[in-house]
């Protein structure tokens, strides 16, 4: 789906909220010179075939795979990325930069990096045809796809290709996917009906990839949510969940939580669908999101209505407070996947790294524990202010030139006491407030009132004039 192409520049919403684009120049002389500091302590695993999968053109890879069909059940083996070892090796510039940062934050046009590219594009970066430092896990899942066993060390691993999503989804419909993600689909699977049994919610948003096509005028795209993205997700899951059962069982750590939804919420979420045409009736709002189609409009209004069941996540440090699960996943749960693109990932896996060689967790993990929850919670609230504010900057650009126009939209939620209402509009598929009090789940045609760039604001009315 493509909407229209318009000037988009997120550099202004970058500079609002003081959202740092680039790198002083030590920092990227800096990152250039770090090298492995456990070079010698690593296994080598550069017999085992991982592969990348990532969005096209990606080059800050964190994590490789390679699936084994066993006599059991299945052998997973995940590298992830060793930022650690090039960082934590004492006051360097990068280090300090990156506890300021916390996080990447995804501008649609560029992200604004954690780590300088010398680094996260570069030799932390599990880039093919090179031995690269990773963290490797190997999981062990039974028929059910359940874990049966599992260990985590450091390694010397070498990726043999660099995938996309749209290659390998092509590659499965064509059943001629590469050899090492043979089993992707059939443990993919698998963890999508543990995901299920544990009544955990997946949201599956499109991505949405924004385009130059003509000198500083953008197209916004919204691309399709291939399977196998879901499929990659669950590796990704499946270690998280992992590292955070470690951490809870060993009294150290650090955790991803988020509680349930309220009644409520949920409430109002399962009467919003059904004005969206969906049947959901009494079923765990997981099964009903696992067989949406989150390509079509109304399933992806679907897709952005549940976020408000996963709001007020957050992270706490197990030597502060005690064990809280993780509602969305259904389980204890662990950022440990993504250290070239989240601060917490590195010293997650360090912990878990610990834990599992029976040593002491280094003394930096201990001492900077609570300043990286602090940036990691701050910074996590700044990402979800940038990203509404890309999202109305986008939606107020695309609807500029259509002031007074109808739109056919379906109403999800009216407010009496206020005259307004909270509407889908189908094409292009926004969600906005309306003044007026149609029918919910209605049908009608609204006019465009306000479609204002620099408030980042869009409005409706009904009737339609």
């Amino acid at each position: 789906m493509k909407l229209y192409a318009a000037p988009l520049d997120f550099r202004d919403i970058a500079r609002e909220f003081d959202v740092p684009t680039d790198f002083a120049p030590e920092l990227h002389e800096e990152a250039a010179r770090l090298t492995d500091a456990h070079a010698a302590q690593r296994r080598d695993a550069r017999d085992i075939e991982f592969v990348t999968i990532d969005p096209p053109g990606s080059m800050d890879l964190d994590q490789a795979v390679c699936i084994e069909k066993t006599a059991t059940g299945y052998t997973v083996y995940y590298a992830i990325a060793d930022v650690a070892a090039f960082v934590e090796t004492g006051d360097n510039l990068v280090r300090a930069e990156s506890l300021t940062r916390g996080q990447t934050i995804y501008l649609p046009d560029e992200p604004a990096r954690l780590h300088p590219p010398e680094l996260s594009e570069g030799s932390a970066s599990l880039l093919p045809d090179v031995d690269r430092s990773a963290v490797l896990w190997t999981f062990h899942l039974d028929e059910k796809g359940e874990v049966a066993g599992y260990h985590v060390e450091r390694a010397l691993v070498r990726s043999r290709a660099r995938l996309n999503y749209d290659e390998v989804q092509e590659a499965v419909d064509r059943g001629e996917v590469h050899a090492s993600i043979r089993e992707l689909e059939a443990v993919g699977k698998l963890r999508q009906a543990s995901s299920q049994r544990r009544e955990a919610i997946n949201l599956r948003l499109p991505s949405v990839r924004v385009v130059d096509t003509d000198g500083g005028r953008f197209e916004l795209v919204i691309e399709p949510r291939h399977p196998v993205m879901d499929y990659n997700s669950e590796i990704s899951l499946l270690t998280g969940m992992v590292a955070g059962t470690m951490m809870v069982e060993a009294g150290m750590g650090f955790l991803r939580v988020l509680g349930p939804a309220n009644d409520g919420a949920e409430a109002e979420f399962r009467a919003e669908v059904r004005n969206l045409g969906f049947h959901i009736g009494d079923e765990p709002i997981g099964e009903f999101l696992a067989r949406v189609d989150a390509d079509t409009p109304r399933g992806m209004a679907v897709m952005r209505e549940a976020q408000k069941l996963l709001r007020g996540s957050g992270y706490i440090n197990l030597a502060e407070k005690s064990a809280e699960v993780h509602a969305g996943i259904g389980g204890y749960y662990s950022h440990v996947t993504a250290p070239l693109r989240r601060l917490i990932d590195r010293y997650a896996t360090e912990v878990c790294l610990a834990i599992c060689a029976g040593t002491v967790v280094p003394e930096w993990v201990e001492q900077g524990a609570n300043q990286v929850v602090k940036t990691m919670g701050r910074t996590s609230q700044l990402s979800n202010t940038v990203d509404r504010a890309c999202l109305n900057l986008t939606e107020a650009t695309v609807l500029t030139p259509w002031m007074g126009h109808n739109f056919e939209a379906v109403v999800l939620k009216t407010e009496e006491e206020r005259d307004q209402s909270r509407i889908f509009v189908v094409d292009p598929p926004v969600l906005a407030p309306c003044l007026g009090r149609p029918q919910e789940g209605k049908e009608t045609s609204v006019s465009l009132i306000r479609a204002s760039v620099v408030e980042r604001e869009v409005a409706f009315a009904w009737p339609a004039d």
